[in-house]
């Protein structure tokens, strides 16, 4: 079992930043994906970002050059910087960890970017 904890979610203004933090505990592999998706308030889902264990990043076309991922292994922890942040941002994020073998997600976190 794997437990994620997001936080650094809330209110920004359009143009802003916020930074979200997600911490694993429980029996953490460390070659897993870790992943951020945001939920839209019409319950569409969109792959925001994933970083791999050697550090390899990618990022969703509306987020790049926005917002950077960035994991600390040692830690078990990823964050999100988000720059720049627009209202059309405004989504629940959560935090994904994934392996071959199995996925976790963390309750999220509500992001509100007021225009």
């Amino acid at each position: 079992q794997v437990q994620l904890v997001e936080s650094g979610g809330g209110l920004a203004q359009s143009g802003g930043s916020l930074r979200l933090s997600c911490s694993a505990s429980g029996n953490i592999d460390s070659r897993a994906i870790m992943r951020w998706y945001r939920q839209f308030p019409d319950r569409t889902r969109e792959l925001v970002a994933r970083i791999t264990s050697e550090g390899a990043v990618d990022y969703a076309e509306s987020v790049q050059g926005r917002f950077t991922i960035s994991r600390d292994n040692a830690k078990n922890t990823i964050t999100l910087q988000m720059n720049g942040l627009k209202p059309e941002d405004t989504a629940v994020y959560y935090c994904n960890y994934l392996t071959t073998a199995t996925s976790y997600w963390g309750s999220g976190t509500q992001v509100t970017v007021s225009s």
